[in-house]
């Protein structure tokens, strides 16, 4: 059956010398993989330019029963990016971010918040302009919520301890364990969860604070997710935030 609805791309492997497999996560089946034929043409009705990490696709696909393999028929741009493929830094962003959803994202439903909430960060920061450094932290601290696994805040005070293992803030150092961080990084990650886009710009970090809260996260989301696993694309966000820091004191900071 011919359907159509909009992905976002999280991920491309490539099937043989005419296909490609394409990973998506999309508004009307959750996380599903589309084989998508190399062009061979100008006039193909689906170029594989396309399917850049985190785009937004507008395409009709063939769902058949029984496969989990649908082959896309048509396909184009939903909201064409005007900053993230021309921008080394968003890019990098986009390119981690989306491998981390490909990681992380396994349901195959129907899930239109979740869908909602990505498309909208998503253009957020193709449109931002500055201070967008704080972006993938925020982002997956909001999006930790979609997946049910945002820490419990309720219980918070100053000077406890983050037990990453059950979630929660605790005034007692975790003893059968050593899956927690210190009551200074739990402070830190506690102003984290209440920053949002337009809000991030006013909690000052710097890029060792930037850089420990991503290793915490990640570290949180292995612990609570099965087989996730250290991301490569990390090093290489790390390295690239600490060239622009370096060298051009650009300000996405």
């Amino acid at each position: 059956m011919l359907q159509k609805t909009v992905g976002i791309v999280l991920h491309v492997l490539k099937y043989n010398d005419t296909s490609n497999i394409v990973e998506m996560y999309t508004e009307l089946s959750g996380r599903a993989s589309f084989l998508v034929t190399v062009p061979r043409s100008k006039k193909a009705t689906v170029k594989s330019v396309l399917f850049q990490p985190l785009a937004l696709i507008e395409f009709e696909a063939d769902y058949r029963p029984n496969t989990s393999l649908f082959r896309i028929k048509e396909a184009k741009s939903f909201s064409p990016f005007t900053s993230i493929p021309y921008d080394p830094f968003k890019s990098a962003i986009a390119l981690f971010l989306a491998e981390f959803l490909y990681r992380a994202i396994r349901e195959e439903a129907e899930n239109r918040p979740l869908f909602a909430y990505l498309q909208h960060s998503i253009l957020w920061l193709d449109t931002c302009k500055i201070s967008f450094a704080n972006f993938h932290l925020v982002f997956l601290m909001r999006l930790s919520r979609f997946l049910g696994l945002y820490p419990n805040l309720d219980d918070y005070h100053a000077g406890d301890y983050f037990d990453m293992l059950n979630a929660t803030f605790t005034s007692v150092r975790p003893q059968l364990h050593s899956s927690y961080i210190q009551p200074d990084e739990a402070g830190r990650l506690l102003q984290l969860m209440r920053m949002n886009y337009e809000t991030m710009h006013l909690f000052g970090m710097n890029r060792t604070e930037r850089a420990r809260c991503l290793a915490i996260i990640n570290e949180y989301y292995r612990l609570h997710l099965p087989d996730f696993p250290i991301l490569k694309s990390l090093d290489v966000l790390k390295e690239l935030f600490d060239l622009v820091f370096h060298e051009f004191g650009r300000n996405i900071y």
